[in-house]
């Protein structure tokens, strides 16, 4: 039974991913994120605390056009298999391994999804449960989470076969590979991950592995340390402020010192991070009441895990039957660089960083596994591990994988964008490093998105656009930020689309008065629904909704005119009226829009707060009646709208004013149903 690499059909009921949103979503107003450290974590682990975890999407646009209407589809699965495990890869779906099977013991080590079905969970929106997800870039889900990413095959160690994931990040201009590996006889399937800085300044870099697993109440979740971060829900759901402290495991502060590696005694959606940085090979395992189940370790410098589980509340339960189907719990173990997911760190220009991963099963003594003495228990799954995969062993492949990295795929699987070719012609111009052999990005990549760009490299002009038209993918590279400046140096490629692309890559410099300048003369030259939308977006960003409304009714009014408008200028308008307080201006808007878009998901839930302002309960009532596709992960949109509903419903009833009072009551007596229930504490 040689291991062997092939493509078959992956058959899954899948939802609707739809297209992408048209508009550019910018950056938080600071790229570091506020989170707060409490008394007891070592000044240590204080430093990088927040750094560039500021939301960023740009130059990536928002995936959030998706349904819940599932059909059987078949994705591209990509099998990596030997005698004793079979790995399945989609790569259409940012690579992630959708299924690790165990067969000596008949097991599904993973927890593998029944459907496919996208929520607002990614920074792009988009997020799907399952499997095993790829993490690099920006502080959250990965970009490339629902999208096609590069697969390769590549020559395996000990001869056969194996699989490399590849592709160009854009927001911080990283290249990363995994070379996965599954030789014949390996108990283990093992990933060899490096990222490459080819630029000459440092760029943020965030890696996390996450593995999603089944959960029930006998799993229990071990990592080899006593220590953890953890972080204070509690405080979070009254401040709306993330607060870490350091703990001694297994015993969670926020539940009263109870045992926190075993997820279902958390009444809440929950994380802490098992500090591993001392172990000599750092890894965790979720392991069931048979003292059996799934392990992952690696080498150094992934060396922290993470446990991340819903909780046993009714919001938690439902965002599992949300994401996947009723009665399939699991819970999520991850690997990252940093102590925590809110550590930013900073990768030196022109540098290399690699780590190997290994996945499998592991068995170690129930009894020792489930005792009382929490490190003796990590220990017997320590010594378990070390005796089928010792940390030499593990050095040694990983130096194997090292001697096979920079060999260039010899067959692409799969096609990702054609960004990276675009850079690789860029950097070629340019006389920068060439990209890594590892990589090949093939020129039939290029699309009509790329194209322009191309354009803009070869000929030193950006060619101008349909206004009518969406304005396609965004830049916000440096370099070619400094190539566009330098083309508008000739007024005749000053043109209203050259315009709108330079405020974009502003405002994500921190330039906001260059971005308004742009925008502001790109509409002297040609109007564009899409520049008074910037301009309306740049005013909400800096709090005044009152002001963004005349640009976002105006960018409404030619997207209308143009035709069929697409659904954010319906949506952001109606957003600026509602947060401006001009509800009854919002109500007219919103009964004059096309059925089309009435029906959108977004756009019912802010007509139902308008309509809630407004008094009109009846409509509030049908919306809570709707099932919602697209809810942000502890969104209280709508639980918030019943239980102001129930309240100025017993208010009319009883005569009783509409207060806090009465709300405290009906957040007593009158708990949502579970269908609307997103929230991640209760």
């Amino acid at each position: 039974d040689m291991s062997s690499l092939r493509i078959e059909p992956f058959p899954w009921l899948a939802a609707g991913l739809g297209g992408e949103n048209p508009q550019p979503i910018f950056r938080d107003r600071t790229a570091d994120m506020p989170v707060q450290a409490l008394a007891n974590l070592p000044e240590a682990k204080r430093q990088g605390m927040g750094q560039s975890c500021g939301r960023r999407l740009l130059p990536y646009r928002m995936q959030d056009r998706y349904d819940r209407n599932r059909q059987m589809r078949d994705f591209r699965g990509v099998v990596l298999e030997n005698e004793i495990l079979k790995a399945v890869f989609l790569p259409e779906l940012g690579g992630r391994l959708m299924s690790l099977f165990h067969k000596p013991t008949n097991r599904e080590l993973l927890y593998r999804n029944p459907v496919f079905q996208p929520a607002n969970l990614a920074v792009r929106d988009a997020w799907f449960a399952g499997g095993i997800e790829w993490n690099v870039g920006q502080f959250g889900h990965a970009f490339h989470t629902c999208s096609p990413v590069f697969a390769g095959a590549i020559p395996g160690l000990e001869g056969g076969r194996g699989l490399r994931l590849y592709d160009y990040e854009r927001l911080t201009g990283l290249f990363w590979q995994i070379d996965f590996h599954l030789p014949d006889g390996a108990e283990f399937l093992y990933a060899f991950t490096r990222v490459t800085n080819l630029r000459d300044q440092a760029s943020q870099m965030y890696w996390w592995t996450n593995t999603a697993v089944p959960e029930s109440p006998d799993v229990r979740v071990l990592a080899p340390t006593n220590d953890a971060i953890y972080v204070d829900m509690t405080r979070f759901l009254k401040e709306n402020q993330l607060y870490y402290g350091q703990m001694e495991l297994p015993g969670l502060p926020t539940i009263d010192g109870r045992d926190g590696t075993y997820s279902t005694n958390l009444p809440f959606a929950s994380e802490f991070y098992f500090q591993c940085q001392p172990a000599e090979m750092p890894w965790e395992a979720a392991l069931d009441g048979r003292g059996s189940g799934f392990v992952e370790a690696s080498t150094h410098p992934l060396d922290t895990r993470k446990l991340f589980c819903w909780g046993m509340h009714q919001g938690g339960r439902h965002w599992q039957e949300f994401l996947a189907v009723p009665g399939q719990a699991y819970l999520e173990i991850q690997a990252g660089l940093a102590p925590t997911q809110v550590h930013g760190l900073t990768m030196p220009p022109a540098s290399q960083w690699s780590w190997t991963q290994a996945f499998g099963h592991l068995e170690a003594d129930p009894a020792k596994i489930h005792g009382q003495d929490w490190s003796a228990t990590w220990r017997t799954a320590d010594a378990a591990l070390k005796q089928k995969l010792s940390p030499a062993t593990l050095n040694r492949i990983q130096a194997d994988c090292r001697a096979l990295a920079d060999v260039p795929p010899q067959t692409i699987l799969n096609s990702g964008s054609g960004w990276g070719a675009l850079e690789s012609r860029r950097r070629m111009a340019a006389s920068e490093p060439a990209v890594p052999a590892a990589f090949t990005f093939p020129e039939t990549t290029i699309g009509p998105e790329q194209q322009r760009w191309l354009t803009l490299l070869a000929t030193g002009q950006l060619p101008e656009a349909d206004p009518t038209l969406a304005p396609g993918e965004w830049m916000i590279q440096p370099e070619w930020r400094s190539l566009l400046e330098q083309s508008l140096q000739e007024p005749e490629n000053r043109h209203w689309f050259s315009l709108l692309h330079l405020g974009v890559m502003r405002i994500e410099a921190f330039d906001e008065a260059g971005a308004l300048a742009a925008w502001e003369e790109s509409l002297r030259l040609q109007p564009s629904a899409w520049a008074w939308r910037n301009l309306g977006a740049l005013e909400m960003r800096r709090g005044q909704p009152i002001a963004a409304i005349s640009h976002y009714r105006k960018a409404w009014e030619l997207a209308a005119a143009a035709g069929t408008p697409d659904v954010s200028f319906a949506q952001e308008l109606l957003g600026a009226l509602h947060a401006a307080g001009e509800n009854d201006q919002a109500w007219k808007f919103w009964q004059g829009l096309p059925p089309v878009l009435q029906a959108i998901d977004s756009l019912r839930i802010l007509a139902a707060k308008i309509a809630f302002a407004r008094d009109d309960l009846d409509f509030v009532e049908i919306t809570l009646a709707g099932d919602y596709a697209s809810l942000r992960e502890g969104a209280r949109d709508l639980t918030d709208l019943w239980y102001g509903f129930q309240a100025k419903r017993l208010a009319a009833a009883s005569g009783r004013p509409f207060d806090d009072t009465l709300r405290r009551q009906v957040e007593k007596d009158c708990p949502p149903p579970a269908r609307i229930d997103f929230r991640v504490v209760d």
